[in-house]
């Protein structure tokens, strides 16, 4: 009896994660078939998974015009500094929480966790104002210090709680060896946590590269347009032209999967550990 009720129940969840998969792999499979079809067949419905007659004409079309590959390259710039300064200035911060006693530590990093709590939508304005004063409104810096600035707080709180499991006896041995505190950060801490620095970096990178409301609202020269708005206003230059903006859309998220499937067997293992404690 036992038995059948793990067979029925291991069986029930394999059709819920089938459902699921089947769900969020759909819409994919849709924008991949439209983006391989020409022009004319792209608003047929039922839509057809399976083109007639496939074609990539598409993705060279949208890769050589507009400006694409200038687009291309701002995101690259933008995602990679900001994602690489994030991570590190992160780090550094959950390194000082996890290993130091200091004045107001605690009140401090609840400060840093009620500022995940806020709608980033309402700090637009005063984030508008801000680099508009530091003279970074439409550039790339201008982007790169606003993504930085607000994802250091959710990444100290996946880093604190990863550092605060490591033991401190490798701290001490270390400083009794003659090693300064940057030297354990840089020397022992850092590759120790690979598995959590490689889950803030995919967390960082994806949400950097996708990011539009800020990056539409803070910069309105067209050639220091990220990826994201230069595919919204792609749309609106080739009318009914679907099967470019696909096409775009796919190679948009190229660099996002090479960057999880280079990190992924380290992504749920830094996950659940830096959740767990901070």
């Amino acid at each position: 009896m036992q038995k059948k009720r793990k067979i029925t129940r291991n069986f029930t969840l394999l059709l819920i994660a089938t459902l699921g998969a089947v769900i969020m792999t759909y819409p994919f499979l849709i924008m991949v078939s439209n983006a391989l079809k020409t022009n004319v067949y792209v608003i047929e419905y039922p839509p057809e998974l399976i083109p007639e007659h496939p074609s990539l004409q598409n993705f060279a079309d949208a890769w050589s015009s507009n400006n694409f590959q200038l687009y291309f390259r701002n995101s690259a710039i933008v995602a990679v500094v900001s994602t690489a300064l994030t991570v590190l200035f992160s780090a550094m911060s959950a390194y000082a929480f996890a290993r130091f006693d200091f004045p107001f530590k605690e009140p401090i990093f609840y400060i840093l966790m009620i500022m995940l709590m806020v709608p980033d939508i309402t700090m637009i304005i005063p984030r508008f104002e801000l680099v508009t004063k530091l003279g970074l409104r439409n550039s790339l810096w201008g982007l790169i210090v606003v993504y930085v600035a607000g994802g250091t707080s959710l990444n100290t709180f996946l880093l604190r709680g990863f550092f605060e499991q490591l033991p401190h006896e490798l701290d001490e041995a270390m400083l009794i060896d003659g090693a300064s505190y940057l030297d354990i950060f840089f020397k022992l801490i850092l590759p120790l946590s690979s598995p959590a620095l490689a889950t803030v970096t995919i967390f960082t990178f994806m949400g950097n590269w996708d990011e539009f409301t800020w990056a539409l609202t803070a910069v309105d020269n067209p050639l220091k347009r990220t990826l994201p708005v230069a595919i919204y206003s792609f749309q609106g230059q080739h009318g009914t032209q679907w099967g470019l903006v696909f096409a775009a859309m796919i190679i948009a998220l190229i660099p996002v999967l090479i960057v999880f499937f280079s990190m992924q067997k380290y992504f749920v293992s830094g996950l659940t550990t830096g959740s767990i404690k901070g």
